[in-house]
């Protein structure tokens, strides 16, 4: 399913593009119209914005799991635990990133319904990029705008 859809000189402004990397099978670039290509799905979200007191917005958007399966990750999907080392590193054009591990999104463990939303309030995000949209999280610390990497690592910390 990952390919990009947008034509080539059809839109007058330019479309945004997010890059998955890391430990995948098949990185890719992204745009809003190849994020329509998933079952979309839709959040209603309030949370507390440190500078701008409760937001609520209506956002819609394929899930950040099925996109981030559809690249592959490097893990033996038969093992369950094998996947729990995986982080997820997100970062936006505004410089703000965020850090999920796999265990929150993936359907055995967490299952959060973390979107990767192509609109906000009905309005379409082509130009300013996709967001990243945590409907669980009271605070809005971890919503990205414009996401521009999305990078999946499974190595272990040095620590470990």
């Amino acid at each position: 399913m990952i390919q990009s859809f947008a034509a080539a000189g059809t839109a007058a402004r330019p479309v945004a593009e997010l890059v998955l990397a890391g430990d995948l099978n098949r990185p890719a670039r992204l745009t809003v119209p190849d994020l329509r290509a998933w079952p979309q799905h839709a959040a209603d979200v309030s949370f507390e914005c440190a500078t701008s007191g409760i937001q609520r917005h209506r956002f819609t958007g394929p899930l950040l799991h099925d996109v981030l399966t559809d690249a592959r990750p490097g893990f033996d999907p038969a093992r369950r635990k094998d996947r729990l080392r995986f982080l997820i590193a997100v970062s936006g054009t505004d410089g703000h990133h965020a850090l999920l591990s796999w265990a929150e999104i993936d359907p055995d463990f967490g299952r959060a319904p973390v979107l990767l939303a192509v609109t906000i309030d009905d309005t379409p995000l082509e130009s300013a990029g996709a967001q990243l949209v945590l409907p669980q999280d009271r605070c809005g610390g971890r919503h990205i705008s414009g996401i521009n990497a999305i990078r999946v690592d499974g190595g272990y910390p040095s620590w470990a």
